[in-house]
């Protein structure tokens, strides 16, 4: 990028992580409906698509002191540390013109040394109620939830014929997905299923994640119970699908669950809702604050088995409801948590401090 182009730049994105992750994936379906809004280049090339701009770090630390086209600073949103940091170096030692904002979704005690960044930020956006309560070193200036792209994720005409079209067993599914580790509490989802599925033959739970070294163990233990209880082709083990298939499958469950012990926003159910699935959930992440009781589903006190085990059954056994249940999430999510909204809000938040 040539310096009279990057002097048209007004928004930077921070992108530090080599690995992918969910803060990886929000950030680059937001980027679509981000660069439409407002001139932006993305500081980290990983994962970025072609028609995306993105620059080097060394890249933007040579051109981020040139002057932009209307005077003003530009921004630099970051959402981990190492973000916050490049952008601190780039503002004190090589005199670029930043105003740093940084989002948070952990919900978790930060580090002093992560307070101490943050006090450093000229503005701070939380994506719940919940990780803003985590932020104690100085005060959120927004709160902006995550949102759902609906082009990806959206009701199927027939969910039963998606469900057919996947393969797997049963008449419909019940999906979980994400890492399988024990903080997601997939172990929750099995020992509930063992116990709900002999009543209900026509329910097929679908595990869908990758599983770690360290974390086999951890699986092998639930595969040891689901053998025990005769449910291996009730109770699936899929392994880690790619972005492009992820949505089909969505789309072919019924209910989808999350279950973790502890999560810093949580967009697998969200994305299950605007697919037109119920949900059952921890009160874990941001779902507390988005699932509404008896109308998308259930969001059910953390580690709760006995309370599982009740609410899934009863997703299972009255299908007109859990369609209904389907419909109301997928509005839900529509009306209030959509992809193209998140993109607004943050770009009206950034002109709001520029």
């Amino acid at each position: 990028m040539k310096k009279d182009e990057f002097s048209k730049i007004e928004l930077l994105i921070g992108n530090s992580s080599r690995k992918f992750s969910g803060g990886t994936s929000i950030m680059l379906q937001l980027l679509d409906y981000q660069e439409k809004l407002k001139p932006l280049v993305v500081v980290g090339k990983h994962y970025v698509p072609k028609h995306i701009r993105s620059i080097s770090f060394f890249n933007f630390l040579k051109i981020a002191s040139t002057k932009t086209t209307n005077g003003k600073s530009r921004i630099f949103y970051a959402r981990r540390n190492d973000e916050m940091i490049q952008a601190l170096i780039a503002k004190w030692f090589f005199g670029a013109k930043l105003k740093i904002i940084f989002s948070s979704s952990a919900q978790r005690s930060h580090t002093k040394f992560t307070k101490w960044l943050i006090q450093k930020m000229d503005a701070l956006v939380s994506t719940s109620n919940k990780a803003a309560s985590y932020l104690t070193s100085r005060e959120v200036d927004q709160v902006i939830p995550h949102g759902i792209d609906m082009n990806r994720f959206k009701i199927p005409e027939d969910k039963d014929l998606v469900w057919k079209s996947l393969g797997y067993p049963g008449d419909f599914g019940i999906g979980i997905f994400g890492r399988i580790r024990h903080s997601k509490g997939i172990d929750i989802l099995v020992d509930a299923g063992i116990k709900v599925l002999p009543n209900y033959p026509q329910a097929t739970i679908i595990i869908c994640g990758e599983c770690m070294p360290k974390d086999y163990r951890y699986k092998q233990k639930m595969i040891e119970k689901i053998k025990a209880a005769k449910l291996e082709e009730r109770i699936l083990f899929i392994g880690k699908k790619s972005f492009d298939e992820l949505p089909k499958i969505f789309q072919g469950m019924k209910v989808v669950a999350a279950l973790s012990r502890n999560e810093g926003y949580g967009l697998t159910p969200l994305e299950g809702m605007a697919s037109g699935a119920a949900v059952i959930t921890s009160e874990e992440g941001a779902w507390k604050e988005i699932i509404r009781n008896n109308i998308d589903g259930f969001c059910i006190p953390t580690d709760n088995l006995e309370l599982t085990e009740l609410k899934l059954e009863e997703l299972i056994s009255n299908d007109d409801k859990t369609k209904e249940m389907g419909l109301n999430a997928n509005r839900n999510i529509a009306e209030n948590y959509s992809i193209e909204d998140e993109a607004v809000k943050i770009i009206e938040f950034v002109e709001s401090i520029n």
